[in-house]
């Protein structure tokens, strides 16, 4: 249970794993890309252990598994090209996504989605799902951080944007290294088992475990404004 002296006042939305499923679209992208720019095949496995750490770490650390050099704004460039291509009509908005961001809503919350993401592949996700960045209050991406989660400052910086102190915020993540940045922020978090085990985010800190957006723990709607 979170112990926090403030109502929630906001709440941040990881992207990846949270509000969507973007993994396979991604590793199907930069496997053909592998494939495309530098004649080599690269397993989906390749991709597990840079999960959530930005399309740099992401492309960067398969292309040092296999020894290779590459012009990583080109491969990011191309990747991405096919990812926005992929996702058109097969992309979809995670179970109780839609509804729970509507009832923030309907309760007077502000909304921030904070992704490790570049901003082409958030804006392109959340079109394909939509609800488009106007929707909220305020995006954070990748790029606009230095340092990326577990580190706090996505969280600072969206917090920040919401004219919010971080312990007024609900961080809902689906990483472990996400659930650290979320506390070290000073944030309540919400960790939804899409990606990992109950127990490795538990171990993280989180204050509530959920499979999904429609399964909400009750001792968060206690800590939200009352419709």
């Amino acid at each position: 249970m979170a112990e926090t002296g403030d109502a929630i006042r906001g709440v941040i939305f990881d992207m990846d794993g949270v509000l969507c499923d973007s993994e396979p679209f991604i590793c199907e992208a930069a496997t053909r890309m592998f494939a495309e720019l530098y004649g080599t095949h690269v397993a989906a496995d390749d991709f597990v252990a840079f999960v959530g750490c930005g399309e740099n770490r992401y492309l960067g650390g398969v292309a040092e598994m296999h020894g290779l050099e590459i012009d990583l704004d080109a491969a990011k460039r191309r990747t991405y090209e096919i990812y926005l291509e992929i996702i058109v009509g097969r992309l979809r908005p995670m179970h109780g996504v839609a509804e729970f961001v509507a009832a923030c809503r309907d309760r007077g919350l502000k909304l921030a989605v904070a992704t490790s993401a570049d901003r082409v592949k958030m804006v392109g996700n959340l079109r394909e799902i939509a609800l488009p960045p106007e929707r909220f209050d305020t995006c954070v991406n990748g790029l606009d951080v230095a340092r990326k989660k577990p580190a706090p400052d996505i969280f600072l910086l969206a917090a920040r944007r919401l004219n919010l102190p971080p312990q007024a915020c609900l961080v809902v993540e689906d990483a472990p290294s996400g659930v650290q940045a979320a506390k070290a922020a000073g944030c309540a978090c919400l960790a939804l088992t899409s990606s990992f085990a109950a127990g490795e985010l538990a171990a993280c800190g989180a204050d509530w475990i959920a499979p999904h957006l429609a399964s909400v723990p009750e001792g968060v709607f206690h800590l939200l404004p009352h419709q």
